[in-house]
This record gives structure tokens, sequence and C-alpha cells, in this order.
């Protein structure tokens, strides 16, 4: 992995291995839950001097101001230390990453100079209540963040990815629904706009849920969802599809016409059984619908080194699966509960928290694969 002469995305200036956002960014309202973009910097960049006697603050509760950035190179805080390696002063001498291996740097990405065509991910599982809604809105945000064009594509007849931006499903006259079965129905009149900059969705409700049931009967039924998103590719860098869960047909759709596959993990023994049944499904698709699927990546999440189950369950996903899990690991907070209430990304509701740092840093990690292909 690149480790030096990034430079850093429009609206930053590099300071040492961050970013020190400038008045260029776009401002955000601030609130009870928000603070005022404008000076958000790591909390010891730039003052190398101080950076031993500097103290953090606890878990969740970053000093006004500043990223909380688990990159950067200072002692972390022990408490956020304690989330990701049962020895923290191990993790810090060698920079040993949660999953047991040494954690590479991934560099903050450069700004583009033009978009598209983008890269198609599905986030799937067909377990439920593993984090795959939670990882397609945040991801989303960050990449948006390091100036990426990004559609986020609500697949499920539930509507949780809509709920989470806000959106009230029942009040949508239009959905993603209209333009896989509609003849002549313009994506431009589903889509939808977000709160967050460069970030926009296609929204869905339970009429998709008819979707199945219909395109039984179609031609070509599993590339439905492949011909109504191909007029927006030259539009968007990433297009990241929020997956129902199940290994239905609206399933099936997204792998046909994803690039690649993330697969959130919770880091309990029930969701790592069904890992297995979920490959061989993209391992079909691959020989009979898409070639070109690929497995990015299966992301850890709800992960807690405080307990040994989730310890075992994460040592066993990486023996299993080895450089096709991230480096990055999602822990547990009380943020992503709140932040679905609030129908906002952690990137934007809790700027400086530990959630939004890992979701920053699962950004860089996907566009640092990307860039080495």
């Amino acid at each position: 992995m690149p480790t030096a002469g990034v430079s850093a995305p429009s609206g930053f200036e590099a300071v040492g291995s961050v970013a020190v956002r400038t008045s260029a960014t776009t401002q955000h309202t601030t609130t009870d839950h928000q603070t005022t973009d404008g000076q958000h910097v790591n909390a010891t960049a730039g003052n190398e001097g101080s950076r031993e006697h500097t103290p953090l603050a606890a878990y969740d509760e970053v000093p006004e101001g500043h990223f909380y950035d688990p990159d950067a190179e200072y002692e972390p805080d022990p408490e956020y230390a304690a989330t990701l390696a049962p020895d923290a002063a191990r993790q810090r001498r060698e920079r040993i990453g949660p999953t047991g291996r040494p954690l590479p740097y991934f560099p903050i990405p450069g700004p583009l100079t033009d978009h598209g065509p983008a890269k198609i991910i599905a986030m799937c599982n067909q377990k439920g209540g593993v984090g795959k809604t939670t990882s397609t809105i945040n991801l989303g945000a960050a990449l948006a963040e390091y100036g990426r064009r990004v559609l986020l594509v609500d697949f499920d007849p539930q509507g949780a990815l809509s709920v989470g931006l806000g959106v009230n499903p029942m009040e949508l006259d239009l959905t993603v629904y209209n333009l896989l079965m509609e003849r002549g129905m313009a994506a431009d009149e589903v889509l939808l706009k977000t709160a967050v900059p460069n970030m926009d969705l296609l929204p869905s409700n339970i009429d998709l849920s008819a979707a199945e049931v219909q395109l039984v009967s179609e031609v070509a039924r599993e590339s439905t969802l492949q011909r109504a998103l191909k007029p927006l590719m030259q539009d968007y860098d990433y297009i990241v599809i929020d997956c129902q869960p199940s290994l239905g047909l609206l399933t099936v759709n997204a792998l046909t016409a994803a690039h690649k596959v993330i697969v959130p993990l919770e880091c309990e023994f029930f969701a790592l059984r069904g890992v297995a049944l979920l490959t061989e499904t993209i391992e079909k698709v691959q020989e009979r619908l898409n070639p070109d699927l690929e497995l990015d990546g299966i992301l850890a999440t709800m992960y807690d080194s405080r307990t040994v189950h989730s310890r075992e369950v994460l040592a066993r996903v990486v023996e299993a699966f080895d450089e096709n899990v991230y480096h990055t690991v999602i822990g547990r907070t009380v943020r992503f509960p709140e932040t679905t209430v609030a129908g906002e990304p952690i990137t934007t509701y809790a700027s400086n928290s530990v959630g939004a740092a890992a979701y920053r840093q699962l950004a860089r990690e996907v566009l640092a694969r990307c860039h080495a292909e």
C-alpha cells in the first residue's frame, strides 16, 4: 500500500498523516450533536512536541473541533484500543490490527478531476441484523466526504436504507420498484438528493416485494437492475446496493449488477454459519450471470474484543478467508442506533466518534483496494 505522496482531497490541506478541513468544505449547522465544520483536525497533527503530553478524550468523546482518526501516529486512547485488541500494548508496539494482522496505512485519497464510470458494490448477507444498512449509509457518506460521487440503492422492501437517511418510505410516489417494472421510467424521476453532498438515493418501500414475483415471468429477469442502473454509471464513482436479507431474486439481481460484494458479518456464531451459503451463491452468479463479480471483502461488524466470543469468531473468519477480510473492523457503539433515529450518517451526526473514524478508514481501504487493481 502506498504510504506517502498522497494529495489531500478538495477542501482539505495535508497536515502530517491526516488532512485539515479548510473553509472551502461544505459547512454544517451546529446542533446538539454536530460541530460546526471548518477546523476539524487530528488531535495532535502538526504538534509533534506535544504528542506525549496531550491526553485524548474518553471513548466516543473526542475534543471539540477534532477528528478521531485511529490511523494517526499518536498514543491511542486506552478505552478505544481495548475495543480493538485484547493486548493494547502489543497493538501500539507492532501496529497489529483487530484481525491479528499488521495494519496497513490507508492514505487519504486525492481529489478527482472527473467522475465515472461507477464501481457497483453489493452489500450482501442473507442474515438480517448484521449491519448491511448501517454500513451502506456510512460507507457511502465516507466515500462522498472524500470527494466521490455516490449513489445508494435501497433494494430491500423494508426500506431501512431510506429511513436511515430521513426518508419516509410510505410517502413516496416513485421508488426503485417503478424504475425496475415500468418501461420508460427515467432514473431522474426516482432519484432523491440526500443531506450529504455528493450522495444520492434510489429509495424503496414495500412495493418492491411485488417485484420478486413479477420478475419471474420477465426475460433476463436477473439483469433487470443492471439495465436500470446502466444510464447512471457515468454520473457516479460508486453505486452501493443495500440488499435484502435473503438470497432471492432481488439479491441475485444485485449480484448480477455488481462488480464487487462486501459481506458485513456480525461477530457472532450464527452469522458465521451462513457465510458458506452466501459464498456459494456468489460463485454461482459468477459462473452463470456475472463473471466480473468479485468478493471484495468480509467486513466484521458489532465487534468487541472484550468478549472471547467476538475474538474467536473474527479469528475463524480470518483463518477461513485471509486477505478477503477487511483490516477495518466496526466496533459496537451506541451512536449507530442514534443515527438511525436522526436520519443521517454517523459521519455527520457524530463526526468525532469512533464509529465515524472506522467508516472513514473503511472508505480508504475500499478505495485503496480499487486503486490496487
